[in-house]
């Protein structure tokens, strides 16, 4: 399944994934810091929700309380609940 993620208070308006199971795959953001979103989207390739959420979520940015890979893990759980 496709998912499409809104973000909220990140650079990154938007992140797009495949979800098979709980398997996450073909991550692309839209906006933020390319290189390192690119980097994290690499990394997390292949991984389950429970991996890519004990690993980000949680972490921040700046003086911010998000970040664009705490972003992720909460759209990936998301994305998890939703399909089943």
């Amino acid at each position: 399944m496709h998912y499409k993620y809104h973000t909220k208070n990140t650079c990154a308006m938007q992140i797009d994934f495949d979800i098979n199971g709980d398997v996450i795959s073909n991550i692309k953001f839209t906006g933020g810091c390319n290189g390192n979103l690119k980097a994290i989207s690499k990394l997390v390739d292949g991984w389950t929700v429970d991996m890519i959420e004990s690993k980000l979520r949680g972490n921040t940015c700046g003086m911010r309380r998000t970040s664009c890979a705490d972003q992720l893990a909460i759209a990936v759980r998301e994305a998890y609940n939703l399909s089943k």
